[in-house]
């Protein structure tokens, strides 16, 4: 067996036998504990799920300074009185359409005749009666007793006691009592303790504190805005019913109104039941037929609103789940708990979700329950590809590149899935995996160049040609970077390269290129790379070549590393690649139209920033305390603030001293010129910028103050004016090469929002503020997150 053997499915651990019956009874206890657990657990799931909505209004009135246990009180009264009074409004009008609804007999009784009437059909419903009634009779006839038999005697009762009476009326009514007395208790306890509750929760989550608190967070976070979305969606819903069946004419219009927004807290089947009674109630009522059409029609255009406009802008991805699993929650739960466990199938799931995201021991709920796809893109599409289904990998990629461009497909997704087929070459792909790949992805590219097709050669006259450096997937690479420098205007074409001879180099006709570019997908490229350049410089001695290491090790990344494999340029990316070819296209002029390509100056923004204080340095001291909390979150070596004014900008706030010097205005703020800014990627492209490898984006390679500071890391998210113009820039760098997910990249945006709110606040000031108040004032760093 050679080591790829080992990474084999079938060569993997052996089945554990002992852990799987401990996991399955395991599992077995939870759910039998569930369902005889139900009359304890269901009113405290019903407590914890009004607690969750209610918990805002108690917090907003601590902020009040009114004492926890009177704002609990207090909200409490409030709910109870007003659901109270809806009750008894409601309770009136069921009290007066009861005594309303003999009147309409005779209306039912004639559209019942009527009914019949219209779909009646001589001779096949008749027959049919007919047959029913004669084996009616029948076995009537059978079971009528004979007069020999021995008649039976019937015992009546006396007339019961008023008290026995009264408690078998009573009986029924103390078990809803008492779930709502302890749903009261619980939900009191759960508002008042809160925080204890909490402490508590976290030390039987145990392990990780972070991980526990993230988890506990999420799920209150996800289940309070279901909660609030729900609300705002059956009241939406109600109120339109309630209207229109007023103006329909139906009787108790509010009372079915209400009835729907209620019973939509029941999925799938609560809007259904709700509809019944004002349908049934328009049948009823209106001699005609009009009232009951108007009355479906009304229950058909709201639930089409509903269901396919309103929930999805609302809800969105409130929840997490995906549609199959609250199909399976919901059957789950009501099999345990009844329709109690319908209302609760959502937000029961939602916490067992949110423990499988952040417990890596149940992180299999998340793969089950959860809306994200459990295949990250490359994986699904190259898994698509082995399964030689071209056609749904082609409607994959076209999805892909609708949401972002071609460049980002490639760079993102396309080379990704070459890099999974290069890994798992010798690993565990067969030969029919690898013939699938090579098919399937050529079958995709084809689609996509007919789809997105050339933009055009632009200004420049540069020819780019690109190759494959020695197998089928390099060939692949060398198309997908191809079509992605044509979408860029450039003049760029792929050719195969089938073998490193001088008869096969000669028909590669590159005497009217440029640039070559040369993909390797191999770990360790050095030895081949270096030949091809070899060949290639022998037979084109003017020619450029750029060699693309999809795999390369970082050592051959370092500077200059380029020389001593005979290339001009190494890049490692799709995105690398563009940007330095681009740079190497541009003519003259475009370059100088970049250069000095910038926000356009705004002669009131340039008065306010004077007035304000900001480039005098009067608030110097709160933007440094901003910057230094930023640095501290992300945990890098620097990060800035940088605005815009006229032509240059201004560092306005920096966590610590910055590494060399450049020149300082009249305010000892450092200033650039805005063609050299540091900020000007961000401010240019109006939206978040990482690079993880300063030394690999030519936008930052040579760049006079990312030498001068010494980054290797950078990120940047632009600040922007309540009308979305950009004013600067929040910069984060480091002198180590690091990256930043999405959701650090979700965090720096918010917290640039809001660091721009605190610099457009101090911009609205009409004088100019005292130094000392603005220094020592703690409301101007108020709304950064600790």
């Amino acid at each position: 067996m050679n080591e790829a053997d080992s990474d084999l499915p079938g060569g993997g651990p052996p089945f554990d036998s002992v852990r799987f019956a401990a996991n399955l009874l395991s599992a077995t206890l939870i759910v039998a504990g569930l369902y005889y657990g139900r009359e304890v657990l269901i009113p405290l799931a019903f407590a914890f799920l009004i607690s969750f909505a209610l918990s805002p209004l108690v917090t907003w009135l601590g902020r009040l300074r009114l004492p926890r246990g009177a704002s609990v009180i207090g909200v409490m009264a409030v709910v109870i009185v007003v659901l109270g009074g809806l009750g008894l409004l409601l309770g009136t009008q069921l009290r007066a359409l009861g005594e309303q609804l003999p009147t309409y007999q005779s209306t039912m009784e004639a559209k019942v005749v009527d009914l019949r009437t219209r779909l009646k059909a001589p001779g096949v419903l008749d027959r049919a009666l007919e047959t029913i009634t004669s084996l009616r009779k029948e076995v009537e006839s059978t079971t009528l007793p004979s007069a020999d038999e021995a008649q039976r005697v019937a015992v009546v009762p006396g007339p019961e006691s008023p008290l026995k009476t009264a408690g078998a009326w009573i009986a029924p009514a103390l078990q809803p009592l008492a779930t709502m007395g302890i749903i009261l208790v619980f939900v009191f306890i759960a508002l008042y303790d809160q925080g204890d509750l909490r402490d508590r929760a976290l030390t039987i989550l145990g392990g990780d504190l972070h991980r526990s608190t993230d988890a506990l967070q999420e799920a209150a976070t996800r289940i309070a805005k279901y909660l609030r979305m729900q609300l705002l969606v059956n009241v939406g819903y109600g109120v339109p019913m309630a209207l229109g069946l007023w103006l329909i004419g139906v009787p108790g219009a509010l009372l079915w109104g209400t009835l729907a927004a209620v019973m939509r807290f029941v999925p799938y089947v609560g809007p259904m039941i709700s509809a019944i009674f004002p349908i049934g109630l328009a049948f009823a009522v209106d001699p005609g037929w009009h009232m009951l059409l108007w009355t479906i029609a009304l229950v058909v255009v709201l639930e089409l609103i509903s269901n396919n406009v309103v929930e999805p802008l609302l809800y969105g991805t409130s929840t997490g789940l995906s549609a199959m699993s609250l199909i399976a929650a919901a059957t789950f739960w009501t099999v345990l708990w009844g329709p109690v466990g319908l209302i609760l199938s959502t937000p029961l799931t939602v916490c067992i979700l949110v423990i499988g995201r952040h417990l890596p021991q149940l992180q299999f709920f998340e793969t089950l329950l959860g809306a994200a796809p459990a295949l990250d893109a490359p994986t699904r599409l190259y898994q698509r590809l082995i399964a030689d289904d071209a056609d749904e990998a082609i409607e994959l990629a076209n999805a892909e590149v609708r949401r972002s461009s071609v460049q980002a497909f490639y760079h993102d997704i396309g080379i990704e899935v070459l890099r999974i087929a290069s890994r798992e070459h010798l690993r565990s792909a067969t030969a029919a995996h690898r013939w699938r790949v090579a098919n399937g992805m050529e079958r995709l590219l084809d689609d996509l160049r007919e789809e997105y097709p050339p933009q055009g050669e632009g200004d420049n006259a540069m020819a780019v040609v690109c190759l494959g450096g020695k197998w089928e997937l390099d060939n692949l690479a060398s198309e997908m970077l191809a079509h992605a420098l044509q979408m860029e205007s450039i003049r760029a074409d792929s050719r195969r390269v089938f073998a490193i001879t001088s008869k096969a180099i000669e028909t590669l006709a590159l005497d009217e290129a440029d640039l070559v570019c040369v993909s390797y997908f191999a770990a360790n490229p050095q030895a081949p790379a270096r030949h091809f350049c070899r060949r290639l410089r022998r037979r084109w001695p003017r020619l450029r070549i750029m060699l693309v290491l999809w795999n390369a090790p970082a050592d051959l990344l370092e500077n200059d590393s380029h020389k001593t494999l005979g290339a001009d340029e190494v890049v490692t990316t799709v995105n690398e690649a563009v940007l330095r070819i681009q740079a190497m296209a541009a003519p003259p002029a475009a370059k100088q139209e970049r250069k000095t390509d910038a926000v356009p100056i705004d002669p009131a923004r340039e008065a306010a920033l004077d007035v304000s204080g900001i480039v005098a340095g009067q608030v110097r001291e709160v933007l440094d305390g901003l910057a230094q909390r930023a640095a501290d979150v992300f945990d890098v070596g620097y990060a800035v603030i940088v605005l815009t004014s006229g032509d240059r900008e201004l560092v306005v706030g920096q966590n610590r001293p910055l590494q060399g010097t450049l020149p300082r205005d009249e305010g000892n703020m450092i200033a650039m010129p805005r063609d050299e800014a540091i900020g000007k990627p961000v401010v240019g492209q109006d939206e978040a910028l990482v690079v993880p490898d300063t030394e690999r984006d030519p936008r930052f390679a040579g760049h006079p103050v990312v030498r001068l500071w010494g980054m290797r890391f950078f990120a940047g998210v632009p600040l922007r004016t309540r009308d979305e113009r950009v004013f600067g820039a929040l910069c984060l760098f480091d002198k180590e090469p690091r990256t930043l997910d999405e959701r650090a990249i979700e965090l720096l945006d918010s917290m640039a929002l809001e660091l721009a709110a605190v610099i457009i606040s101090t911009l609205a000031v009409p004088e100019a503020p005292s130094p000392q108040a603005e220094a020592t004032s703690a409301t101007v760093a108020q709304p950064l997150p600790e």
